[in-house]
């Protein structure tokens, strides 16, 4: 049976880790790295303030430095998501040209 993921987000897998977020999927060429670097309180309850968005080449041939494709910041977990998603879905456009 294909393992399928708990949590998705437009069709494409989440996976958290503490304050790390892995958005796509490894058998894809590129993934999201979404890093909560900030939190602020709402009603209670933490919230992602600040999340740095890293689009990274799965490729694991390269060092690290080298699968670094594009960096952003955003405010807001789902302004980071979505603009993570624009960035993903552009870059897997880009290259099946």
């Amino acid at each position: 049976m294909a393992y399928t993921p708990k949590l998705t987000y437009k069709g494409r897998p989440l996976v958290r880790c503490g304050n790390d977020i892995y958005y796509g999927s490894l058998k894809e060429p590129y993934v999201i790295y979404l890093q909560v670097l900030n939190t602020r309180k709402e009603k209670g309850i933490d919230v992602a303030d600040k999340v740095h968005i890293v689009l990274l080449s799965t490729d694991t041939a390269k060092p690290l430095p080298e699968r670094i494709v594009r960096q952003a910041n955003k405010v807001g977990l789902y302004n980071a998501l979505s603009f993570g998603d624009i960035m993903l879905r552009g870059q897997l456009k880009g290259n099946k040209s």
